[in-house]
């Protein structure tokens, strides 16, 4: 789903607040509504708004009740910096996908049991619950450096730099591509803001044209 459009949606307090009881247990209309303290109309709306997107899900039990649910796991990160801001929504990977091959640089230590022994579940499920906490550090100390690395960035280049874009053109020289060209590509950028980019960096001192291409100074 579009972060966007999550955003929008998760905007409302009283959203937010529904999708926080359901995390604990399903729900029909009227226990909703009393939690929320608002009307049972207006419950149905929101309802019907979380469900549209496929936040939630609906059943009905024997009394002919319809309970809600919550119908699939979905992760919300927005990054606010001085550099940038940005939204992304992501849906849990495949079991089977090989995190040592797509993390080298994050140490995974808790295996995947495949038991439904009870004690060993709940030990398990601390594990991941610290692996959780230790993460979520990590992200805020890598946005803590990317945010300091681009203000020093910034303090050699001129306060009307864009840093990031800068960054990126210094990290495709640094590893190997020396034509405009070729670093237009790494950087998903037209080829003549990275010649101009790469002439005003040149005059920084940090990089240099050799005859053969750019590198690092």
């Amino acid at each position: 789903m579009d972060s966007a459009v999550l955003l929008d949606l998760l905007g409302n307090e009283n959203r937010r607040r529904i999708l926080r009881l359901l995390s604990h247990k399903p729900c029909y209309v009227t226990e909703i509504s009393e939690y929320l303290g608002v009307s049972p109309k207006a419950v149905i709306d929101h309802l019907r708004k979380l469900e549209d997107a496929g936040l939630i899900e609906s059943r009905t039990d024997d009394q002919r009740r319809k309970y809600f649910h919550i119908s699939r796991n979905l992760r919300l990160e927005v990054n606010v910096s001085p550099y940038g801001f940005g939204a992304k929504s992501a849906y849990p990977p495949s079991p089977s996908l090989d995190m040592a091959g797509r993390c080298p640089h994050v140490s995974l230590d808790v295996e995947n049991t495949e038991t439904n022994d009870v004690v060993d579940l709940a030990r398990e499920l601390g594990k991941l619950q610290e692996l959780d906490n230790e993460l979520s550090l990590a992200q805020r100390w890598v946005q803590g450096r990317l945010t300091d690395v681009l203000d020093r960035i910034n303090d050699r280049l001129g306060v009307d730099a864009d840093s990031r874009f800068y960054a990126e053109i210094l990290a495709s020289v640094a590893n190997g591509s020396n034509t405009v060209r070729s670093v237009a590509k790494d950087v998903n950028a037209d080829p003549n803001m990275v010649d101009g980019a790469l002439q005003r960096l040149a005059e920084g001192g940090l990089v240099v044209y050799n005859g053969d291409g750019w590198e690092i100074n």
